[in-house]
């Protein structure tokens, strides 16, 4: 049984609708510290274990979460916990502001760069280039149901960047318009498969089909060491709207031949065969 302040970390995971994968990731080990800030011994041990398993279910679609799990180590020692789960904090954002240096070089002046959802490694990119003295403009999809769309819109607003929100059905016609387009992602397979927020994949064709390049940001964690695209459980989340259920598959895959590279802390990748 986990203690109360730790179940309502992993509660708050789960209600979360907008930040995705590092952000979720980054709460997990809040909770693996405060399970270490009150178990030690045997009942830690079995804590540890317990909330392995919790961590994955918020989301089994995530890498970042399984990662997480696996970098926790099974011990007694409370101290040895906290410095590990505090250590991937701290590599989480290290992570994070090398991919802004790198992905920001991608981008030129003058650019048109289109994105889908919600990413904190793409608006690290959006940040670094702003603060390059580059000048761009982002489309942004609307990002239905949960609208991260217009949550990103808001962060660019406050950064003073140049953006315009379309709705997610209107992907193919804007991106004849982009220069660039770039996503992020909540988990990288071993075959190079890019999963994301549902739609991802209809922006990734679409990109294709008009030679727009197509880009992902993440952190190298988000890299699944053992998955391939169909070992991948997609989490599905229905709702209802005017009596009539909506099915809501929260993302899809997209094929590493669409993809012209992942950028990531450890330099710009090309799936499949440097994943």
């Amino acid at each position: 049984m986990l203690p109360e302040e730790v179940e309502e970390i992993i509660r708050r995971m789960e209600e979360e609708r907008i930040q995705g994968a590092s952000y979720l990731a980054e709460m997990g080990a809040k909770a693996y510290i405060k399970l270490a800030e009150i178990f030690e011994g045997d009942t830690l041990l079995e804590g540890i274990k317990e909330l392995g398993t919790e961590v994955i279910n918020v989301n089994p679609t995530m890498a970042s979460l399984y990662n997480l799990v696996r970098f926790i180590p099974l011990t007694k020692n409370p101290e040895f916990v906290k410095a590990k789960a505090e250590e991937f904090i701290r590599l989480n954002k290290e992570a994070k502001l090398e991919i802004g240096n790198i992905g920001s070089e991608i981008i030129d002046q003058n650019e048109i760069i289109i994105t889908h959802s919600y990413s904190s490694a793409v608006l690290e990119i959006l940040k670094r280039a702003k603060e390059k003295g580059k000048t761009f403009k982002v489309i942004l999809t609307e990002s239905g149901p949960d609208y991260e769309g217009l949550a990103l819109a808001k962060r660019l607003d406050e950064l003073k960047i140049s953006f315009e929100v379309i709705t997610d059905s209107q992907m193919g016609l804007f991106a004849k318009k982009a220069t660039l387009a770039l996503v992020g992602a909540d988990n990288i397979t071993r075959d190079g498969y890019v999963f994301n927020k549902a739609g991802t994949y209809l922006l990734a064709l679409s990109c294709y089909d008009n030679g727009v390049p197509f880009y992902v940001a993440a952190e190298s964690f988000k890299i699944h060491p053992e998955a391939k695209v169909d070992d991948v459980k997609i989490v599905e989340r229905k709702f209802k709207r005017d009596h009539t259920i909506i099915r809501n598959y929260l993302f899809d895959a997209t094929p590493w031949k669409y993809i012209r590279g992942i950028i990531t802390e450890l330099g710009v990748l090309v799936p499949p065969k440097e994943i």
